[in-house]
């Protein structure tokens, strides 16, 4: 009895053996991993950056008296931002001032001398040496005045870099500066940027750049954003002339529309290019895949991919964007590789 028992649990193992791994594969709903045909464009990772961005630093040294801007405030152009101690230079150009009287009350003097130097000298009282003495000390004391007048001024100029204004109306985006700090020429006080006036830069291949049809414009994504402001087409695209020798890519710059709401300067985005994506010398295909064949764990997004031996392999990928239930794959798949539908069933297939 025992004898015939063991003999049909051994055919039976031999005819779980037996079956074709093609069979096991379509147990867990491989499906081969298609180019997409929805849109004949291309994805390439970029970041928002202002057209407008200025980081104000101190010109003259002194203790941060006070601080009107705070990060997020929207400022007016001409606004007082901050002020530094400018007692010591208010006093400076108080005296300059009082100099510059003497010296016009010392100029009134050598005036009236001359005057009386000339008309002596007409009557023959005195000679031509003691009138150009005269002479030359009223021009002496008229450029004493001009340069006292200057220096005054220069005092006066000095005194209005203690108050630090707003060159421009934006945003503050950073402020690394304290009440009480000690500001120094150079160090910067506070960053602004212009947020009516923003782009989206990205590094493109240089052969997919050259590829680019003139007077086309790509979209931009902004994962960051809700889904109804999500998509934007740019005013105008720029190309830059120069290459990066190390990576061989160029810049490319789309210029956003004004009045983006939620939009601020390093988010992350995406261009869009309608480039093509078959025939010679295109760039690679984007593959799509079924939305439910997404694994994530943690910070890891991966697909179940069938090795040549029809057993799941678990393999990170990145991803682009979602349209309906298919999900493109960007890198880390191949087109023709089986992906796994049932990943929960992949997992215990291992």
């Amino acid at each position: 009895m025992h004898t015939i028992r063991y003999r049909l649990l051994a055919a039976a193992a031999w005819l779980v053996l037996a079956l074709p791994l093609g069979a096991q594969a379509a147990d867990l709903g491989a499906v081969a991993a298609q180019a997409a045909t929805a849109s004949a464009a291309s994805a390439f990772d970029g970041v928002v950056e202002a057209l407008r961005s200025t980081v104000v630093a101190a010109q003259v040294p002194g203790a941060v008296v006070q601080l009107d801007a705070k990060v997020g405030d929207r400022v007016a152009a001409g606004q007082v931002l901050l002020r530094i101690d400018a007692r010591a230079a208010d006093q400076n150009a108080a005296a300059s001032d009082a100099q510059v009287q003497a010296a016009r009350a010392a100029l009134d003097v050598a005036s009236k001398d001359f005057e009386r130097q000339k008309q002596l000298f007409q009557k023959n009282y005195i000679s031509q040496a003691a009138l150009e003495q005269a002479e030359s000390q009223f021009k002496s004391t008229q450029a004493q005045v001009h340069a006292q007048v200057a220096q005054a001024g220069a005092a006066r100029t000095q005194t209005g870099f203690y108050v630090v204004r707003a060159p421009f109306a934006g945003v503050v985006a950073e402020v690394p500066v304290s009440l009480g700090d000690m500001a120094m020429p150079g160090r910067p006080l506070l960053t602004l940027y212009d947020p009516a006036a923003l782009r989206v830069t990205a590094a493109v291949p240089q052969s997919v750049a050259s590829r680019l049809a003139a007077g086309t414009l790509p979209r931009v994504e902004l994962p960051g954003l809700p889904a109804a402001g999500q998509w934007v087409v740019p005013l105008r695209v720029q190309l830059l002339p120069t290459v990066d020798p190390g990576t061989h890519t160029v810049q490319l710059r789309a210029d956003l529309p004004a009045g983006q709401t939620g939009v601020s300067p390093g988010m992350f985005a995406r261009l869009w290019l309608p480039v093509p994506v078959s025939g010679a010398g295109a760039s690679p295909a984007v593959l799509s895949v079924s939305s439910r064949s997404i694994v994530r764990r943690a910070e890891m997004t991966g697909l179940y991919v069938l090795d040549p031996d029809n057993k799941p392999v678990l393999r990170q990928v990145r991803l682009g964007r979602v349209d309906g239930d298919k999900t493109e794959v960007l890198s880390g798949l191949m087109p023709g590789e089986r992906v796994v539908a049932d990943p929960q069933a992949a997992a215990h297939a291992r």
